[in-house]
């Protein structure tokens, strides 16, 4: 277009110098020249629209690459925090696994504990049982056997009869004193399962006095405050400390 307005401009001079252009033509050129002059400037304001729309473009185009930027960094953020917690649960899911092995052996000890101690209750049953016959047959054995508990016998020295009194064990040699109690447990060697089932006391307490040992008197049981003084006079005629 530029060059069409000064090819207009030119041509106009050369009409004008020459004198032998008329009024119409000039106007003509004029009008040439003006519509030339308008399409510059409408192709002037168009690359100023279009220098605008690439500006626009270019700042949208930078936008969109921090955009981006931003939404990429943040991805890479998430997966490292995905992989972080997959790591975590790795971790945690093991240390489970591990416990519950550990628990599995803890619950295979106990049950081994428990057979055990079971049977050890059978035992103790058992012990229990048989001395509580041991004690039934000894009272019986040392319980007095009924007899006439006088016989006559003629005085030295006369004829006539008359009746004294003798005690049973005169009669079979044994001496005069009443039958003996009991025997006591030495306290020094007996185990703590005797001295509950033959004194009656707990097995803490009888536990306590096998931990205690030796004793060189009875009294020490109660010096070492090892069991109660009520305690030790319930059971001070039933025990002893000589070998």
């Amino acid at each position: 277009m530029r060059h069409v307005w000064m090819a207009g401009l030119a041509l106009m001079s050369a009409m004008a110098v020459s004198g032998c252009v008329s009024d119409k033509k000039y106007h003509e050129v004029l009008a040439d020249a003006d519509a030339a002059r308008g399409d510059l400037e409408r192709a002037r304001a168009q690359k100023n629209a279009l220098e605008q729309q690439v500006k626009t473009l270019k700042d949208l185009n930078a936008k969109f690459g921090s955009e981006s930027q931003i939404a990429r960094d943040e991805l890479q953020r998430i997966q490292h925090g995905r992989d972080k917690e997959r790591d975590t649960i790795d971790v945690r899911t093991k240390e489970l696994e591990d416990k519950v092995k550990q628990l599995g052996a803890q619950n295979r000890s106990v049950r081994q504990e428990y057979e055990e101690a079971r049977r050890h209750n059978e035992q103790l049953k058992s012990l229990v049982a048989r001395y509580q016959k041991e004690m039934k047959d000894r009272s019986r054995s040392l319980s007095p056997n009924p007899g006439p508990s006088a016989f006559t016998a003629p005085p030295s020295g006369t004829g006539s009869t008359s009746t004294k009194s003798v005690p049973p064990s005169a009669m079979f040699g044994g001496p005069s004193e009443a039958a003996p109690s009991l025997s006591v447990l030495n306290i020094n060697k007996v185990p703590s399962a005797d001295l509950v089932l033959t004194l009656g006391i707990t097995q803490d307490v009888a536990d306590r006095i096998v931990s205690n040992r030796p004793y060189k008197v009875k009294g020490e049981l109660v010096a070492k405050n090892v069991i109660p003084k009520d305690v030790f006079d319930d059971i001070k005629d039933r025990i002893t400390v000589s070998p």
